[in-house]
């Protein structure tokens, strides 16, 4: 029996509707084909129970405010986002506000742009992103979704929500991230890569009874295309099944992994040169690895300073940057260090204060930045050390003969100690995230000028303690 063409364009139709049935079925009926990411998001939201205070305005009983998901590369965590956002606007809401935010709003446009592009044409959507170059807002249904960049919110932090994206995360300031938070309505969730080994979402966001956190890897996405799952697989640096994941630490022969302590090598990856343990680790395995490319890597953490000659180096921060403070000391194989400061400062009163507080000796150099960049009510770098030593403290100004690298390499000779002080979150986090700056991916022979407030004034005082003609005194 021939169709006609009206039947074949009617069964055309019911295929589809049937196709966009299933669909729709899917983000409430879970299967074993199911991301995990969308169920706990989907189950988060769910959870909450609404009542009402003492004053009759509304309060969450029960359940969670917001939800993190943390895993490797291709584990489905943006992709849930979208269709949690699909979900709301077309089987929950039918008026709300919904922000997305990334570092800058023109990362959407290689990202979130096509996966909105392509799931609303998969749910038959009202589709904007065929036919705009930019969309900063669109709707589905009567409920908007705007997109922010966080380098754009400013002061005023934006407007309210009813639920807010937090897409990767790790990028997005603390500042505007809890300001966000506090303008939301309803739920908000975030996403990330854990590319750094120490974020405040890990000491003040998951910790919170009321915010749910799961972890996810690329084994977790049944839709993986092969080519990317074995792009993914080529930077496994070790034998497969040779070590073990337990928790948030890989294991071999029972240990931690260390230098000392190494699985044995993948063997084609290695051959390859594809293979890279950072790159596994945060993309393959969904761990918290210190960043790829750091300035620094032959450091060590010890319980206190060794009992040696030492002097100080201080770089100067004032309404935002930290003025840092570091005990320095080093010997024929060895640098120590001790962060003393780590707080913006705009006055050398503030500064002078703080020394007496904590009995630095007046007679013991301090070498300190020279830089003129930053300025607070006509205070530089140089006025500072000259009010400093007004004071009686003998603090001199770094004289900047030879390259930032030069010394960088310098103190790469020596392997880093840097003792575990109160100060030691500060130090250890600038040292997992003081990089070497890449172009196209290509690491260049330059360091990032960001989370290296630490590392400059340990290298002040690494320039004057090896070569006296690179302070200035006053």
């Amino acid at each position: 029996m021939t169709l006609t063409v009206a039947e074949i364009e009617e069964l055309d139709r019911l295929l589809e509707e049937q196709r966009i049935f299933r669909l729709k079925k899917g983000l409430t009926d879970f299967t074993d084909k199911t991301n995990p990411n969308y169920k706990e998001l989907y189950n988060a939201i769910n959870s909450q129970k609404w009542g009402f205070d003492e004053n009759g305005k509304p309060k969450l009983l029960d359940g969670y405010v917001g939800a993190v998901l943390e895993g490797s590369s291709r584990s489905g965590k943006t992709w849930s986002g979208v269709d949690v956002i699909i979900w709301l606007c077309t089987e929950v809401e039918t008026n709300c506000t919904i922000n997305i935010v990334r570092e800058t709003y023109a990362e959407f446009k290689t990202t979130l742009y096509l996966d909105f592009k392509q799931r609303l044409d998969d749910f038959n959507i009202p589709n904007p992103f065929h036919t705009a170059q930019e969309v900063k807002s669109f709707k589905i249904g009567k409920n908007q979704i705007n997109f922010l960049g966080s380098d754009k919110i400013g002061k005023k932090h934006g407007a309210g929500s009813d639920y807010i994206f937090f897409n990767e995360a790790m990028h997005i300031p603390k500042d505007v991230f809890n300001q966000l938070k506090m303008r939301c309505n309803k739920f908000w969730w975030c996403d990330y890569n854990p590319s750094v080994t120490d974020h405040y979402i890990f000491d003040s966001v998951i910790p919170r009874p009321d915010v749910t956190f799961l972890r996810t890897t690329f084994n977790d996405n049944p839709f993986i295309s092969a080519n990317q799952r074995n792009e993914i697989l080529s930077y496994e640096p070790w034998l497969p099944n040779s070590y073990e994941v337990i928790g948030s630490e890989i294991f071999y022969n029972g240990e931690p992994i260390s230098d000392t302590n190494q699985p044995p090598p993948h063997p084609t990856n290695v051959d390859h040169g594809t293979a890279d343990e950072f790159m596994w680790k945060v993309y393959g395995l969904g761990l918290r690895g210190a960043m790829k490319g750091l300035v620094f890597n032959n450091v060590r953490y010890i319980d206190e300073f060794p009992d040696l000659g030492y002097t100080y180096g201080m770089d100067f921060g004032f309404t935002t940057d930290p003025t840092t403070l570091v005990k320095y000391a080093e010997d024929e194989t060895d640098i120590y260090l001790e962060l003393l400061l780590y707080s913006p400062t705009e006055t050398p009163e503030e500064i002078d204060s703080f020394l007496n507080e904590i009995g630095i000796e007046k007679h013991l150099p301090i070498t300190a930045d020279s830089s003129d960049r930053y300025t607070s009510e006509n205070n530089g770098a140089v006025e500072m050390v000259r009010s400093l030593s007004d004071l009686g403290w003998s603090i001199n100004k770094v004289r900047k003969k030879k390259s930032v690298m030069f010394w960088l390499t310098s103190m790469k000779k020596k392997r880093i100690n840097i003792v575990k002080s109160r100060l030691y979150k500060e130090a250890k986090k600038e040292q997992e995230n003081y990089k070497m700056k890449e172009i196209n991916g290509i690491s260049i022979n330059q360091p990032e000028d960001n989370y290296n407030h630490f590392f400059d004034g340990a290298r002040y005082a690494h320039m004057s303690w090896n070569e006296q003609e690179y302070t200035i005194h006053f």
